[in-house]
């Protein structure tokens, strides 16, 4: 005959079960914010203690990646970057397709007045399109890759008419405006006449700076500059070729040419400069937002754009 180990008896009193599994259910709800509590103190004392920081003369990195827009806090590190003067040389690392016409401006203004206290050069990885494009030609040095994706010299405003929609769902869009183009052209409406020549000449005002820039700071004639800004994207080669690059390369072709060019020290480390580290508090939003934008379907670096725009997109001219 076999013995057993006495099994602990069951309760059968409702109230006793009732009890067991409330409990069993706050113990692990319990865990969950033990271990969130955890998570938190370790963000936070990063938050604390900081980051490594740059220290001793180097070389800073500018990232430029995703959808160009005006950024305060950026200009900001750009303006930073021209005072410090353990910053030797800084390179801009481009992977975008581009943005809005004033956030383009705005990199190119700002990067001009550093080009003129410190040797810059742009890396353009997979994209450097549009204001991106407009971005990498304030610097002294343009590098690409062979495949990378450079050019859409260009200005594009975007309408969307959907007169015959809200005429089939049975909606009627009025308005009272101060004037004959306030807030034209109207989205339920197709943009001709008046609205169309006043957005024409919207776009042709910023699209003439654009070939401006490019015939000066890429030494062409203007006709050249003019001719290559019907839109088109080109690889790194034909860049190299049209003019529009200066080399084929990738950071480390743009550290030997800031030594060799430029003299800058030999072997002085990279710090990425901008966008700053998160820590903290920023980094708990940033981790809640990228959990946020993920149950919406957006993807990191994903924003609506409106207005006037120098943006490559796939199946657009510009």
């Amino acid at each position: 005959m076999t013995d057993h180990a006495p099994t602990a008896p069951q309760p059968t009193d409702p109230h006793t079960i009732i009890a067991t599994e409330r409990f069993r259910k706050s113990r692990g709800l319990w865990r969950v914010l033990a271990f969130m509590a955890l998570a938190l103190a370790v963000i936070l004392g990063l938050g604390r203690f900081g980051l490594p920081q740059a220290s001793g003369d180097h070389i800073a990195r500018l990232v430029i990646d995703g959808t160009i827009s005006t950024d305060p806090a950026r200009l900001a590190a750009i303006n930073a970057l021209a005072e410090d003067d353990s910053v030797k040389a800084v390179i801009v690392a481009i992977n975008s397709p581009g943005g809005t016409t004033a956030g383009g401006e705005e990199l190119y203004e700002a990067l001009g007045q550093l080009r003129a206290t410190k040797p810059t050069v742009a890396v353009i990885k997979e994209l450097g399109a549009s204001a991106a494009y407009m971005t990498a030609i304030a610097t002294d040095r343009i590098f690409a890759r062979r495949l990378s994706i450079v050019g859409s010299i260009g200005v594009l405003f975007q309408h969307v008419n959907a007169g015959k929609l809200l005429d089939t769902i049975g909606v009627d869009f009025d308005k009272v405006a101060s004037g004959p183009l306030k807030a034209e052209p109207d989205f339920d409406e197709p943009m001709e006449g008046a609205p169309r020549a006043a957005i024409a000449a919207l776009v042709d005002d910023s699209f003439q700076w654009f070939v401006d820039i490019v015939a000066e700071r890429r030494g062409l004639a203007r006709p050249a500059a003019l001719a290559l800004a019907d839109g088109r994207i080109v690889t790194g080669r034909m860049g190299i070729e049209a003019g529009l690059i200066d080399a084929i390369g990738g950071e480390l072709e743009a550290i030997a040419w800031l030594e060799a060019e430029k003299g800058v020290t030999k072997d002085l480390d990279v710090h990425t400069a901008w966008p700053r580290p998160e820590t903290g508090f920023d980094l708990v939003g940033t981790i809640l937002g990228g959990q946020a934008k993920s149950l919406l379907g957006l993807g990191q670096g994903a924003m609506p754009l409106d207005g006037l725009v120098s943006l490559w997109q796939v199946g657009s001219a510009s």
